[in-house]
């Protein structure tokens, strides 16, 4: 199922990414789709979008609750923004995504994707690993591919592509989750650098790899002790924020990343640099 959403009320605004009054607004006129941006690191995205001054199709799946908030406080800075729920791991709801997205925005200049499947708390925690790894890769890897098949041809001259790995993709990590997690986004991260080639010059494809960032895992299901040992071992001696993310997308949307294609931007804290 799939449909559009314009919401307006009053919430409070906890993000300070982007341009103050005055400030030229770096994607002043841009169009941007963010999937799963019900998620923590969507949710910051789309609200750094606005913030520089592009209008923003919120997708999500099943967090209607919470990108309904994500577009009620774009509307409170003054930005236009539509929630739009779609499945990316579903070819035929990805396509009705990026004809909504069409129609609301009247064009598409940047989509980031980074919608991911939740295989660490919940539900997502309990089932066996075959169901994570095929939930990873049909989510994770086979949606952040539909989505690019559907959307490239969209995608104006001059715009962008962002996709969303994983810092220890790149150098590894010990344990069942992180091997499955591992093994997708490094997928990403090869589909990445093909797509580059493949659109370039007129459109550009980056990725995002995020090493230890403040999510709801990080929150609520790691302990202490592994909490203290990540900090004691991140250069920058602190998790990384979703707002970190964000900024990181902000830049490969803007035309400051103009000759930055097929590139994969750390945002580790220096944890693997």
């Amino acid at each position: 199922m799939l449909f559009s959403i314009t919401i307006t009320g009053a919430h409070p605004n906890n993000f300070e990414i982007g341009s103050t009054d005055g400030a030229m607004m770096r994607l002043e006129g841009r169009r941007a789709v963010v999937t799963g941006a019900s998620g923590a690191i969507g949710h910051a995205i789309a609200i750094a979008f606005a913030r520089e001054g592009a209008k923003v199709v919120v997708n999500y799946h099943t967090g209607a609750a919470a990108a309904a908030q994500c577009v009620a406080e774009i509307a409170d800075i003054g930005g236009d923004a539509w929630a739009v729920a779609a499945d990316v791991a579903d070819a035929q709801a990805v396509a009705s995504l990026v004809t909504a997205a069409r129609s609301a925005l009247g064009g598409i200049d940047v989509w980031a994707n980074i919608a991911g499947a939740d295989i660490l708390t919940g539900v997502g925690g309990l089932v066996s690993d075959g169901e994570k790894l095929s939930r990873l890769i049909e989510v994770d890897l086979r949606g952040t591919v539909q989505c690019c098949w559907a959307a490239a041809p969209e995608i104006s001259d001059g715009g962008s592509i962002i996709n969303l790995s994983w810092d220890l993709a790149l150098h590894g990590m010990a344990g069942r989750n992180p091997e499955m997690f591992a093994a997708v986004k490094a997928g990403v991260t090869g589909y990445t650098r093909s797509l580059a080639r493949s659109l370039a010059p007129e459109i550009r494809v980056n990725e995002i790899a995020p090493g230890w960032i403040e999510t709801a895992f990080v929150k609520t299901d790691m302990t202490e002790a592994y909490r203290k040992r990540v900090i004691e071992e991140t250069p920058m001696s602190r998790f990384g924020r979703p707002e970190d993310i964000a900024a990181a997308a902000v830049y490969l949307a803007s035309e400051e990343s103009s000759f930055v294609t097929g590139q994969t931007l750390k945002v580790n804290g220096g944890l693997s640099s």
